[in-house]
């Protein structure tokens, strides 16, 4: 057992032995790209998602020092027909390209890592000499050759080199020739039966190419068939929370909502764990130099970019061109860089079919939150810390604090957001109902009856409040909005999910710059 080669499967018995969900079938989509042109995997997705995980259970199957098949026979992997064929049948070399960076500093670090890496396989493959001159990929082709094996070649976190190392430096040259010289050439299918790299970003771009064009990519933005092993799948979650007593609802309430190429609703993993562990739903998205990063990034205000994160902490989706992004954090230069690095970074959803993005959950809304203080952005932050007093003055049929509350919601955004209209209303309205999001599911403009409701408020299971239909009108009066509830039988859609219902109506007087607000309770 080596340092970097054949290095066993402690890693993946110790995920065993925790609480463990079978993300297997991972292992049988790789299988189906060994010694094929489509051998080069490149699979990245965000933190706290499981990348170092995989990389081990990569690992523990295919390393042929060991004896594995304990760890697997209970997992979706053993029955499939590639099992009993590829199962600790190769010599591994796993690389964990932080422990270098952590350790190195300067320019050498690539010399450093080639060094050790080939070191150690010479270690593990005695009767092998090296020349002079000899790098890494020197030394595994004269094992192929001399032995006919190949090799399987996994590098956990590979860029962490370019998120410390800045493009164009030094450094990052060297890393990427290195990468050229390890898996582009020719040399690359005679040594590795697979490769499989994993990170945050996918393959840097030069110009409008991949620095390694023969990679095949699976990422936040384009998953390809690896969807369903990103995160956990409800059903996933919905075993965990009967097997541990945990409440199903507020672990969807906080950590679902990604959509991950076609699969809708996955879940946070690192964080439902934490929750299911602690026994509590909270943020587990612990602060890091990507959040430092988030933030640089909001403050730019690339094109009105400060609008659009508004309008997702509303419950908005945006439009994204991820294709110009040229997956390295210190090149950006638009509004679509950002949101496409924040894609990958986990603080938006990305729906591939729509070429949209969102904020998934309330995990990752909470933390934009702190994103948007850190940027001194104080009139948001007061609506948001006064749509505690909103919700309380609705549920109370208080008009008149109801009208005073969107005023003040008003008076705080329109520094940043435009007001012309009902829907930039409904926007400010999201803004100052967010703390309701705490109880209810807010839906803008739900099929309701005969059109669409501005914004309806579901209460959650377990809360005893009425829901809630806001119908806003711009330059009218609120006794219309009421009218168009009721003609427009918003309420009989309601009824599917409550027996209590608040309608609500509010409009903007232009001239007055006022709001204006009727509520009437219905018991359906």
């Amino acid at each position: 057992m080596g340092t970097y080669i054949n290095v066993g499967n402690e890693g993946f018995r110790r995920i065993r032995n925790s609480e463990y969900v079978d993300k297997s079938g991972l292992i049988a989509v790789v299988n189906n790209t060994l010694f094929t042109e489509q051998c080069f995997s490149c699979v990245t997705r965000c933190r706290r998602f499981g990348k170092s995980m995989a990389a081990k259970m990569l690992c523990a199957y295919y390393d042929h020092s060991v004896d594995s098949r304990s760890l697997f026979s209970d997992l979706e992997i053993a029955q499939d027909p590639s099992f009993e064929e590829h199962l600790n049948k190769y010599p591994v070399i796993y690389l964990d390209m932080t422990s270098f960076v952590t350790k190195y500093k300067d320019e050498s670090i690539v010399q450093k890592i080639d060094s050790a890496l080939r070191a150690d396989v010479l270690r593990a493959y005695p009767g092998q000499e090296e020349q002079k001159g000899d790098d890494l990929m020197d030394c595994l082709l004269r094992i192929a050759e001399t032995t006919g094996e190949r090799f399987i070649f996994i590098i956990d976190e590979w860029d962490a080199i370019c998120r410390e190392f800045r493009s164009g430096t030094s450094a990052m040259d060297r890393y990427v020739d290195w990468l050229r010289r390890m898996f582009k050439s020719i040399d690359g299918t005679r040594v590795f039966a697979g490769v499989y790299l994993t990170g945050i970003l996918p393959i840097k771009k030069y110009k409008t190419e991949s620095a390694l064009n023969n990679f095949i990519e699976y990422s936040m933005v384009e998953p390809g068939d690896m969807g369903q092993y990103f995160g956990f799948t409800k059903d996933e979650v919905r075993a965990l929370a009967d097997k541990h007593g945990a409440d199903f609802d507020e672990l969807e309430k906080w950590y679902d909502g990604y959509q991950i190429g076609d699969v809708f609703s996955m879940f946070n993993p690192n964080s439902v764990m934490q929750a299911i562990r602690r026994r509590r739903c909270k943020s587990y998205w612990a602060t890091t130099g990507a959040f430092d990063a988030v933030a640089h990034y909001i403050q730019m205000n690339f094109e009105g970019l400060k609008d659009d994160i508004i309008h997702m902490l509303a419950g908005g989706r945006c439009p994204v061109d991820s294709s110009g992004f040229q997956n390295d954090m210190s090149i950006i230069l638009s509004k679509d860089d950002v949101l496409t690095v924040l894609i990958h970074l986990g603080y938006l959803s990305y729906d591939m079919n729509e070429e949209e993005c969102y904020i998934p959950n309330r995990e990752v809304s909470g933390e934009m939150v702190n994103a948007v203080k850190a940027n001194s952005w104080q009139p948001i932050v007061d609506a948001i810390q006064q749509s505690k007093t909103l919700l309380r003055s609705t549920l109370d049929g208080d008009c008149e604090a109801v009208a005073q509350g969107v005023d003040a919601a008003h008076d705080e955004t329109t520094s940043i957001l435009s007001y012309n209209n009902e829907n930039s209303l409904a926007c400010v309205l999201s803004i100052a109902y967010y703390y309701a999001r705490n109880d209810y599911i807010i839906h803008r403009e739900l099929a309701s009856g005969k059109g669409f409701a501005d914004l309806v408020l579901i209460p959650r299971k377990n809360v005893d409040s009425p829901a809630i239909i806001l119908e806003l009108k711009y330059n009218k009066d609120a006794d219309a909005a009421i009218d168009q509830i009721k003609r427009k039988n918003y309420p009989a859609k309601v009824a599917d999910y409550t027996g209590d219902l608040l309608l609500v109506g509010i409009n903007y007087d232009k001239e007055a710059k006022t709001h204006t607000c009727r509520m009437e309770r219905v018991s359906l």
